[in-house]
Order: C-alpha cells, then sequence, then structure tokens
C-alpha cells in the first residue's frame, strides 16, 4: 500500500524525526484488549524506526481475557508503581493511544513533569483539541486496533510469521478489534479488512486460548448483583453494585454486557464505587452498552454527568459502549462504620439514577439527549 501520503506518512516522518529517543505510551487506567493490543502494536512500530517505548497504566487488570492476552502474550504492559515510577526525564514525549487522557490519571503526572504530548491516536469522539505533534482520531473506526493495523498494512512495519512477537502481536490485535466490534458484529468494512489481513499472521489456537479464560467467582458475584438491583425503564436498565474492590472494576463492563441480553432490553448500564486502599481514594465508576442504533453512548453520558471544574468531561463513549469515572473526593475513604458506607452509597446511588432517568423520556420510550 502506498506509504507517500496519509497519517501512516505523518507518523513514520515523525518517528524518523526523533530516532534513537524513548518515548512514553499511557493508556486508560483499566485498559482492554483494544487499548493494550494497539499499544504493543505502536511500540513495535516505533521500534522500527529506532524509538523505544515503555506502556504504562495506573490502574489494574482484572478482567479474565485481559490478564489472559497479557500473559499468554507476555504482552510488554506495565502498571505505574507509585512506590517506584518511572524516571520521565528519559522521555522526549508521551502517547496516548486508544484514550486522548480523560481516562488515565497519569495525564497530569506527565505533564507536571514537563514531558510533550507528542502522539494521539483513538477511536473515540473527540474529547478537545489535541496539541499533539501528530493525532490520528477516528469516531468513525470502531477500533484503535484497526487504525493500527492499518498502519502495518501500509508498510510502516513488515510482519514476519516466523517472528513469535509478531505473531503474538497480531494476533492480540486480532483480540482487541474482535472486542470493540461487538465479535465483528458490528464491523465496519475497515475492520473486516483489517481482520482479513491479521488472519495471515495471527496465532488461532493462541488466540481460542485467551478467549476461554474462566471468570472469576468476584465477577460472578457481581453480575448477580447487578441482576438483582437492577431497574428497568422503557427498555433500559440502570443497576448500581455498591463497592467493590479495585482488582474488580473490570466486572462492571462485564455485568453491564450480561444485562442488555435481557429480553426488551436495549440500553445498560451498571455502575459501583470502586475503592484504591493504595491511593486511599474513590471512584464511582460505571458502564454502559446498548444495541439501539439511534443512541450515541458518548452524547449520552456527557449530557448525563457532563464536565468537571477544569472542562474535562467525566465519561465519554463509541459506537456501541461507553463510560464514565466520577471522583467521590472529599468523601473518600472506607470506614469501618457499616452505617456511614451505606448512607454514602445511597447518595451516589440516587443521584447517579437520577442524572440517568431523566435522559429517558417516559411519553415515547426513548433516551432524549436533545
Amino acid at each position: 500500500m502506498d506509504l507517500s501520503d496519509g497519517p501512516a506518512a505523518s507518523l513514520r516522518h515523525l518517528l524518523i524525526t526523533y530516532a534513537d529517543s524513548r518515548q512514553l505510551i499511557l493508556l486508560q487506567d483499566f485498559p482492554d484488549p483494544d487499548a493494550l493490543s494497539s499499544a504493543w502494536a505502536y511500540k513495535l512500530i516505533a521500534a522500527a524506526y529506532d524509538v523505544d517505548c515503555d506502556i504504562f497504566y495506573s490502574g489494574t487488570l482484572s478482567h479474565q481475557e485481559n490478564i489472559a492476552l497479557v500473559k499468554l502474550t507476555n504482552l510488554p504492559a506495565k502498571r505505574w508503581s507509585n512506590q517506584k515510577p518511572p524516571d520521565l526525564s528519559q522521555y522526549s514525549g508521551y502517547v496516548l493511544v486508544d484514550t486522548q487522557g480523560t481516562t488515565s490519571q497519569l495525564l497530569e503526572r506527565v505533564n507536571t513533569a514537563g514531558v510533550p504530548l507528542m502522539v494521539v491516536i483513538d477511536h473515540h469522539s473527540l474529547q478537545g483539541s489535541s496539541k499533539a505533534e501528530f493525532s490520528d482520531i477516528r469516531p468513525d473506526a470502531r477500533a484503535t486496533a484497526t487504525i493500527l493495523t492499518q498502519y502495518l498494512q501500509t508498510g510502516l512495519l513488515d510482519l514476519d510469521r516466523s517472528n513469535s512477537k509478531h505473531v503474538k502481536c497480531a494476533t492480540a490485535l486480532m483480540h482487541g478489534l474482535r472486542s470493540d466490534t461487538g465479535q465483528l458484529m458490528q464491523a465496519a468494512e475497515a475492520d473486516f479488512m483489517a481482520a482479513a489481513y491479521l488472519s495471515q499472521y495471527c496465532d488461532a489456537q493462541l488466540l481460542s486460548a485467551i478467549l476461554q479464560a474462566s471468570r472469576s467467582k468476584r465477577a460472578m458475584d457481581i453480575i448477580e448483583r447487578s441482576l438483582r438491583n437492577r431497574n428497568i425503564q422503557n427498555s433500559v436498565s440502570i443497576a448500581g453494585v455498591g463497592y467493590l474492590r479495585y482488582e474488580d472494576r473490570d466486572a462492571i463492563p462485564q455485568a453491564t454486557d450480561f444485562l442488555l441480553t435481557e429480553e426488551d432490553v436495549h440500553t445498560a448500564v451498571v455502575y459501583g464505587i470502586v475503592h484504591d486502599e493504595d491511593d486511599e481514594r474513590e471512584l464511582v465508576i460505571g458502564s454502559l452498552r446498548t444495541s439501539k442504533i439511534t443512541l450515541d453512548p458518548d452524547e449520552f453520558i456527557k449530557e448525563a454527568f457532563g464536565q468537571d471544574d477544569q472542562g474535562r468531561f467525566f465519561g465519554g463513549g463509541r459506537a456501541t459502549a461507553g463510560g464514565f469515572e466520577v471522583p467521590v473526593g472529599f468523601l473518600s475513604g472506607f470506614y469501618e462504620n457499616g452505617d456511614y458506607n451505606r448512607l454514602k452509597w445511597e447518595v451516589f446511588d440516587v443521584q447517579i439514577k437520577q442524572k440517568l432517568l431523566k435522559l429517558i423520556n417516559p411519553e415515547d420510550g426513548v433516551i432524549n439527549t436533545d
């Protein structure tokens, strides 16, 4: 394919310009297969132009498929350790993959250290003006893995079937692409073309092993809790699941996926308070899934929860899914007093429900975001 024009050509020029340097790749706090695989592909591409990259996220991996993906492929993503953070002076810039920074608490740290934003590659709706040297944001793309695969197709990096690292990365990209397109059910032509290209290199047996990872008992308990607590109005299922451990955060989107399978439900939202004992902070974290083609998750979540005092939205989305994170702030802290914890949850539960339910129009049974 032609590498003389377009985003791939611009990225190639940037990488050549910064040869013999080091870049920091930042993912959302709780990265999914699309983010993990896309970051790895960027790292491999950059290495072909003598640019070394380190991949970091600040949260944790708790979804069984994410854990299996990283372990089985040796995917080089690391959790940012507050006890031993990386030396930021070694990086010429940082890269955002599958995020525009609104879902990463690491952004403030690298900006405070003066590390410049170099690259943004994402398929979510625009979250604000980008100040990156290179920006490739495609809200019409179904997966960031599709964008990175297109870079590979243009020749930014020639995949080699005899290179086990290339095969494992191609397998990870296939998983990321399938994950963000509902196993290709919501895929567009570009996604199918990318999947066809990756099929030449990916390991089907390895992909099968990743997909067959078992759910933890904790995840099953949270799914059961969402089923018990759900409130259905006008084909929208809303469920609060209370307090969750930090490492169980990925059970929220799994519960949302499950609620969406109920008869006569076209949209599901699940949320809970995630308690991070290490940093003594709490977040209300939620996930939205929809099969309603006229509902825009990005628009809906932004309308429901708005922005913080710095103008950053508390959440956003893509074609069929979205998420939100709202800091608990001053009220953060888990106490032995059960009555206090219960009261705090009830306040946030009511507030979240009110913000969601006010967008449901009871007259004609559709979600109104006008």
